[in-house]
């Protein structure tokens, strides 16, 4: 039976973790579609810590009804995706089944995380009927899969608040281009997640609630999919949607332990505000298994080749643990996290050896760009005196680069240069996602820009270079920070156009150093 990737008529609806080390095994070929289990790590990890972080209700554009409360008796959408695709396509499990169970579970659990600024109860359920009256339901790649939506691209019927009180508060007339491949592919859109204001933030919180991380609730989600990494590290969804902008995608999949992967520019409709950030954001996928990332990204690239996941050939590895600036340290455990990245690939027959990356001064750049990136969006905003103060004082500090012409295209043919000089030595590079456990979940929108602009710069060093060229990375759970209790990861990143070669090798990497897919 052959299973597409791509459209089919726009018809229905939608859908969401961190390591320990086991021996190594062979390879064998995967495929996305076809891997509908996915081993489990039985090692004893830290619990979650709950802390006095008070979790608040989701804002709802469709109430929850009395039977959101009841449980089910037999949880079928915990995922894997394609395990609960593959059971919806041969009549094993119903759409309707699973958006229950699905329901179920969020109503229960989402206040521990504040992962969702909108459940969509009622329309999920109307759709996921629709979805079983499809004539082509047996061939749909995301059939009956729940998926979460980061609530700062456009989902019919509801509101696009990008965690901006700013912003308009009338539902969208229109699906955003992925959200439209989702549904054709037969995913159910079961709510909308917790974003900070226009996404400009490393960590996830809004003036209705703080999202707090799955594995240590007095720890931040990240930022800006802080929902999204949210959603699926606590199981609510195994698949969920993410945007890219600084590293908006890996931060928090290194945060909350799950796998998260942007793509390069072009591979997905990106279409993100005014310009998507003057081309550095990506739409991408934040899910429990490499296998369900890589179905997803074939779904929102148009491309089914991405869902083969079978190990590549021997590939040439750089481990770059140094970061792009001395000022600050990185956590020894986060340059452990690559460094077993690297072992197990080196394990695996890839060419691996310890290299410095051309950073130069790619990091002032990436400022610049960030301080000017939300000026197009902030100039259509319908209440621009609501924004939080934070974002106002960047917005001023942007008008600044802007009118002394501080930005300008050749200090990124520069970076860029340095950069495919140096991949012609190598083919993927690996580096800690992350430079220490994420900050503090609190109120961070009360507290002044400087603070923000610190605590993320101390712990996101590594993920802005790939936005600012617009090249492929993804972010891979790579075991657990004994004094935080918080996941650690590495990051592997590669020229444009390698999003296979990643996808390839973080499945390898996978199989040899499988992790704990969930808190639950």
């Amino acid at each position: 039976m052959q299973i597409k990737a791509t459209a089919v008529a726009d018809a229905s609806a939608k859908t969401e973790t961190s390591g320990t080390e086991t021996a190594a095994q062979t390879p064998t070929k995967r495929s996305a579609v076809a891997q509908v289990t996915q081993k489990k790590s039985t090692a004893a990890q830290s619990p979650p810590t709950r802390s006095g972080v008070e979790a608040s209700a989701p804002a709802q554009d469709s109430p929850l009804g009395a039977n959101d409360q009841i449980p089910s008796d037999r949880d079928c959408s915990r995922g894997p995706a394609s395990a609960i695709a593959a059971g919806v396509r041969d009549g094993s499990l119903t759409a309707t089944e699973v958006v229950e169970s699905t329901m179920a579970r969020i109503v229960a659990e989402h206040r521990n995380t504040n992962a969702f600024s909108v459940i969509r109860a009622e329309k999920a359920r109307s759709e996921a009927a629709s979805l079983e009256q499809r004539a082509d339901l047996d061939v749909l790649p995301l059939a009956g899969v729940p998926v979460a939506i980061k609530h700062n691209i456009a989902v019919t019927g509801e509101t696009m608040r990008s965690g901006s009180a700013a912003t308009d508060a009338r539902p969208v007339a229109d699906d955003h281009p992925i959200v439209r491949r989702l549904r054709a592919a037969g995913a159910v859109i079961v709510g909308l997640t917790t974003v900070p204001e226009l996404g400009l933030w490393g960590t996830t919180d809004t003036p209705e609630r703080i999202t707090s991380n799955p594995w240590n609730v007095a720890r931040s989600s990240g930022g800006s999919s802080g929902g999204s990494a949210a959603a699926v590290a606590a199981g609510l969804v195994p698949i969920a949607h993410g945007n890219d902008g600084l590293g908006s995608i890996r931060i928090p999949a290194a945060c909350c332990g799950v796998y998260g992967i942007k793509p390069g520019r072009y591979t997905v409709p990106a279409e993100i505000g005014a310009d998507s950030w003057a081309g550095m954001f990506e739409n991408g996928v934040l899910a429990t298994t490499v296998g369900d990332a890589a179905l997803a990204l074939s779904v929102l690239s148009a491309r089914p080749d991405l869902a083969e996941v079978e190990p590549p050939g021997r590939l040439r590895i750089g481990l770059a643990v140094a970061p792009p600036y001395r000022c600050f340290p990185v956590d020894r455990h986060w340059t452990n996290a690559a460094r077993t990245a690297a072992s197990f690939a080196a394990a695996a027959g890839h060419l691996v050896e310890p290299t410095s990356l051309p950073y130069g001064d790619a990091m002032v750049s990436i400022f610049l760009r960030w301080l000017t990136v939300g000026s197009r969006d902030a100039a259509a905003l319908p209440q621009p005196e609501r924004l939080q103060p934070r974002t106002r004082r960047h917005l001023a500090l942007g008008r600044v680069v802007q009118r002394l012409r501080l930005v300008r295209p050749g200090q990124i043919d520069r970076v860029e240069a340095r950069l495919l000089e140096y991949f012609e030595r190598y083919d993927v590079v690996i580096t800690p996602t992350l430079a220490c456990p994420p900050p503090k979940a609190r109120a961070w929108h009360h507290r002044g820009w400087l603070a923000n602009v610190l605590a993320t710069t101390r712990f996101s060093p590594f993920t802005p270079l790939w936005n600012l060229v617009g090249w492929p990375a993804a972010s891979i759970p790579m075991g657990m920070h004994p004094d935080v209790g918080t996941p650690v990861a590495a990051q592997l990143a590669g020229p444009p156009g390698s999003e296979s070669t990643l996808l390839r090798l973080s499945a390898q990497l996978e199989s040899l150093h499988p992790w704990r897919r969930t808190i639950n």
